[in-house]
């Protein structure tokens, strides 16, 4: 048994901007970009040029939750992302990635 399994912190706190940095490993990290973040920018890419009603939470919240575990996994930060990651930060996080994406889509990214 580890020293730092004997003290858990009820309240997991990490001591830096938790949303930010969890977009910028999905974004850096090149399995996690490959496998999950590119293509749920395509295809939200895609809907919005089709001219199709896009569900912002629908196609992001599967990529975002499967990012926060890949976080957590990656870097020990919690045994699962529920310790740590509330809903809002999720929603913060779906919210920040939208509106930055979207502007590069406008911009012709993600073909």
């Amino acid at each position: 048994m580890k020293v730092s399994e004997l003290h858990q912190p009820s309240d997991t706190k990490v001591p830096y901007d938790l949303v930010d940095d969890t977009i910028v490993y999905m974004r850096n990290d090149p399995m996690f970009y490959r496998q999950h973040y590119f293509p749920a920018m395509t295809k939200l890419a895609d809907m919005h040029r089709s001219g199709a009603k896009v569900n912002a939470k629908d196609h992001l919240l599967p990529m975002i939750e499967k990012g926060c575990d890949s976080y957590c996994s990656k870097y020990n930060v919690a045994r699962s992302p529920e310790e740590i990651y509330t809903n809002e930060d999720r929603n913060n996080i779906m919210q920040k990635i939208y509106s930055e994406e979207l502007d590069q889509i406008k911009k012709g990214e993600y073909k």
